[in-house]
């Protein structure tokens, strides 16, 4: 039905909305902070996502979207970048909230530069492929400003939550990839898939929630500098 992506946006961000005035995480309280890093965000993947559509990157089924469409996008696709890091910053306050543990910032650190690094390993066999270019050089270069540029202190607890993220994650692109809602050009990708969910997918979804956590993290420590 015309609805089917409007109606998986929904439920994505249903519960992270409910659950957000619970007083024990009271997220609802955090929401200020995440809105300047969502538009910032969103406005640049909106930017490769026009690209990617004009350029046949993946195109999107008729018979599941409502029509509505702003610069060659459908209006799911443009809310897609406002409930997803909205449901995923929700992961990751609660998992701060309870979990005290984690993997350390040392280690984290080691798995973000062999991430980079494996990036620029990808990068160099594949340029030629528009999606797996844009998503392991843009993935690189975030990667390689958290750790040498703003030397992120938060890296090992963002690592927990995108783990996390995974399992809504698996739903929501396997939902979008296998109905399908989405449609990929295997030209333009490595052709691997996890199911029916595209290589790349796990790594475009890591770059946008790093920016967006990157964000969040900075606007509530410098709220938290003026108290």
């Amino acid at each position: 039905m015309k609805y089917t992506y409007l109606l998986i946006n929904v439920l994505t961000i249903f519960f992270p909305v409910v659950l957000s005035f619970d007083k024990r995480v009271a997220f609802h309280k955090s929401w200020k902070f995440i809105w300047p890093g969502m538009a910032v965000t969103g406005l640049l993947f909106l930017f490769w996502d026009v690209l990617f559509t004009v350029h046949g990157v993946w195109s999107f089924n008729d018979k599941y979207i409502t029509g509505i469409k702003f610069f060659e996008l459908p209006v799911e696709e443009i809310l897609f970048f406002l409930t997803v890091p909205f449901a995923c910053i929700f992961i990751y306050a609660c998992l701060n909230h309870y979990i005290k543990w984690s993997i350390g910032n040392d280690v984290a650190r080691s798995i973000a530069g062999i991430i980079a690094l494996a990036c620029a390993f990808i990068l160099m066999g594949h340029f030629d492929k528009l999606y797996t270019a844009v998503t392991f050089s843009l993935l690189g270069l975030v990667l390689l400003a958290l750790l040498f540029v703003l030397k992120a202190n938060w890296l090992a607890r963002f690592f927990m939550a995108f783990v996390v993220s995974l399992i809504p994650f698996y739903i929501v692109n396997g939902l979008l990839t296998s109905i399908p809602v989405v449609l990929y050009n295997n030209d333009q990708n490595l052709g691997i898939r996890v199911g029916t969910i595209p290589f790349e997918d796990h790594f475009y979804s890591m770059a946008l929630l790093l920016m967006n956590i990157a964000f969040f993290e900075y606007f509530k420590s410098k709220r938290t500098a003026t108290l």
